[in-house]
């Protein structure tokens, strides 16, 4: 009896374990987060909260394009979210779900025809003790696919992002390096994404 519960025990391992390597980029912790955005109506831009009270302010754009890097894709749920200016992910109290993780400082948009998006923030800060540079988490949610997660964006002035920290990205929708430029009073980064690339299990 022994034997034959280890038995089962094995093969209900083996098959959480292809159910995980079948998983549109692999485990992604919160992704679920993707569907936090009620009753909204999602448009290609979206303004986080804190925007007006803090500063430096920062404006996350670009476009959205198929597999193949030149269509662009419409209908494309992105999820942001990131540290306060105080390194933080501040929750507001009674938050409930991934709000109460993931902070207030989070957002949605929806691609329309030409695969555009754009986000009005706050730059965020470091975490305190300094492990890792600034960046913004990042989540898509396709319509026929499940949700999987892409390389956050980084900045390319933050002291903290060394080579050592680039190099050990995946790439995941291209690369999520961005170079801050002040464009028309706003602090500006740009970021073109491609559905699926360096994505593994990706259909």
């Amino acid at each position: 009896m022994r034997v034959r519960h280890l038995l089962v025990a094995f093969l209900f391992l083996l098959s959480c374990e292809g159910h995980s390597q079948g998983k549109i980029g692999g485990p992604c912790q919160g992704c679920e987060a993707v569907y936090e955005y009620g009753d909204r109506t999602l448009t290609a831009t979206d303004t986080l909260p804190g925007f007006h009270e803090n500063e430096p302010r920062l404006l996350v754009e670009g476009r959205v394009f198929q597999q193949d890097g030149q269509s662009p894709a419409e209908g494309v749920i992105l999820y942001i979210y990131h540290t306060s200016r105080k390194g933080l992910y501040e929750a507001r109290a009674g938050a409930t779900d991934w709000a109460s993780r993931h902070g207030y400082i989070r957002g949605w948009v929806r691609t329309g025809p030409s695969g555009y998006y754009r986000f009005y923030t706050v730059r965020p800060s470091p975490y305190p003790d300094g492990r890792e540079p600034e960046h913004i988490h990042l989540t898509v949610k396709e319509a026929d696919k499940q949700e999987y997660y892409l390389d956050s964006y980084f900045f390319t002035d933050d002291p903290f992002l060394t080579p050592e920290e680039i190099a050990s990205h995946d790439n995941r929708g291209g690369s999520g390096v961005t170079t801050p430029t002040m464009e028309h009073g706003i602090l500006t980064v740009k970021r073109d994404i491609i559905l699926g690339k360096n994505i593994p299990n990706y259909p």
